[in-house]
């Protein structure tokens, strides 16, 4: 298990996020999905958040994440998904036409700690997402 650790305190906190196009919109591809990942990386430090994994389906991104015990997970996933669908329908506007009243992202997400399986088994699963 690795293990980081700060003046105080040692920790292992992972996270796998998955974040849903609202109403299942298949307009991820590749291309939108490497700039979604940007964007996460982008703004992963202020939030004290590092990127492990990223994968993504035509309406769907997974996202394997390890976080500090200062991180307010909460306000991240709200200042990532904000940015990314400002920036992704101001870069990529052909998407709009395909969302419904303009909204990207769902309002809601699933978020699980990865306590109950191995990094590897959670990162094998989000490699494969995507493959027929």
């Amino acid at each position: 298990m690795n293990l980081e650790t700060n003046n105080h305190s040692v920790f292992s906190l992972n996270y796998h996020l998955i974040l849903v196009v609202k109403y299942r919109r298949k307009v991820i591809n590749d291309v939108i999905s490497g700039r979604l990942r940007e964007i996460f990386e982008a703004i992963q430090s202020a939030y004290h958040v590092t990127l492990q994994e990223w994968n993504h389906d035509r309406d769907h991104v997974h996202i394997l994440f390890s976080a500090h015990p200062k991180s307010e997970l909460s306000k991240f996933l709200n200042a990532y998904k904000s940015a990314s669908s400002r920036l992704i329908k101001k870069e990529y506007p052909e998407i709009r036409k395909q969302l419904w009243k303009e909204y990207f992202w769902s309002r809601s997400f699933c978020l699980i700690s990865t306590g109950g399986a191995t990094i590897e088994v959670i990162r094998a699963y989000i490699e494969s997402q995507g493959e027929k």
